[in-house]
């Protein structure tokens, strides 16, 4: 349809920083510019699964994370909870791979820098932070298939507790002692906080609200991603080129990732999630599958701008959206930022971390949770 159409220039733009300035005749010519099909490479039965290759790396990372949160009893009791070890540790994974691969890259033979592994738990600590505040201002019961901090503390204790573990990522980010690196991922702070006012917000005019929604995913979810891959390169590779590299690929991967989150909301059930489904409309947010929905329905505009809060807008919407084809095209958008990372990623020398990063595009369309 016409929407899908623009809803993919909107993608190509959205949240995308400036291509480094640099001519093509001038591009650094240890970039790795050989011809190669995407797709063979995806699905290469010897490629080693992501999160194998990075379990090493990952070992006691949890424990670790939790040693810098250091306090008193009550307040580490709920620091801790969400580090048990039971997360998926995505964004840690990411970022151990794309370090591995830049290392290789840059001739460094792959071997992690501690500094990277800080900036790996450092992104955990950042996620895990907003995780807790997002459930103090969505008033959500479950997380991860148990009671959040909130349900169980407070509202009030769940914020000190998510403000603690910024406070703690910060000080581990200053003792890695980068200014460019504590820059960049001082973006994703501000980031999370304008994703969130935008999350408050709606827009009139459909071209609009799409953008805005793609805005709105990228500084909420794929700037962690992005900024994180990005300050690994910088460590290793003073080569602007890398950098941007690093950062187009997570920030491609990450906006996919939600997309299909968002996916989730319709099709999985809460048992699989851990957390209630169709979660998003009753919060009143429309997410792709409705915003595309909306193309072949326009009944769910008045829904969307009264963010479903009437009686009955929540199971009407759910239904606009399984008639129509939203889930299909917001899936079909999660592939095009999909094989836009594989583009960027493929440009770094072959090595097995980087086609793991080109692999795990595959695990993330087609997760299930």
């Amino acid at each position: 349809c016409g929407f899908s159409r623009r809803a993919f220039t909107h993608a190509a733009s959205a949240g995308r920083r400036t291509e480094s300035s640099t001519s093509t005749t001038h591009r650094n010519r240890c970039l790795y510019t050989t011809p190669r099909v995407c797709c063979s490479i995806c699905s290469d039965a010897k490629l080693k699964d992501p999160f194998s290759l990075a379990q090493k790396d990952l070992q006691n990372v949890y424990e670790d994370i939790k040693k810098l949160l250091v306090s008193k009893a009550e307040l580490k009791a709920l620091c801790d909870y969400y580090f048990d070890g039971k997360g998926k540790a995505f964004r840690p994974m990411i970022v151990i791979l794309m370090a591995r691969a830049c290392n290789v890259h840059s001739n460094k033979e792959g071997v992690l820098l501690p500094a990277q592994r800080s900036i790996a738990m450092i992104s955990e600590m950042i996620h895990t932070a907003s995780l807790v505040h997002d459930d103090v201002i969505d008033d959500s019961d479950t997380r991860r298939g148990k009671n959040t901090i909130n349900k169980i503390w407070g509202e009030r204790k769940a914020i000190l507790a998510g403000d603690f573990i910024l406070s703690a990522a910060s000080m581990a980010l200053a003792r890695i002692g980068n200014n460019t690196v504590v820059s960049v991922l001082s973006q994703v702070i501000e980031d999370l906080v304008r994703g969130e006012f935008m999350q408050l917000g709606s827009k009139e005019n459909e071209n609009e609200r799409f953008k805005h929604y793609l805005e709105k995913t990228f500084k909420k979810t794929a700037s962690l991603i992005a900024n994180s891959c990005k300050a690994v390169s910088i460590l290793v590779n003073s080569d602007p080129e890398v950098h941007e590299i690093a950062y187009q690929y997570g920030r491609n991967v990450g906006i996919a990732f939600q997309l299909v989150d968002d996916i989730l909301d319709f099709t999985s059930s809460a048992n699989l999630l851990g957390k209630p489904s169709a979660a998003d409309l009753k919060l009143g947010l429309a997410t792709g599958p409705v915003l595309f929905a909306c193309q072949q329905f326009p009944e769910l505009h008045a829904m969307i701008m009264r963010r479903f809060s009437s009686d009955g807008d929540v199971d009407r919407a759910w239904q606009y959206v399984l008639k129509s084809d939203g889930v299909e095209q917001t899936n079909y958008l999660a592939q095009h930022y999909c094989q836009e990372a594989i583009r960027q990623i493929i440009r770094l020398q072959p090595s097995t971390e980087r086609d793991a990063l080109i692999h795990l595009t595959e695990l993330v369309l087609h997760r299930d949770k």
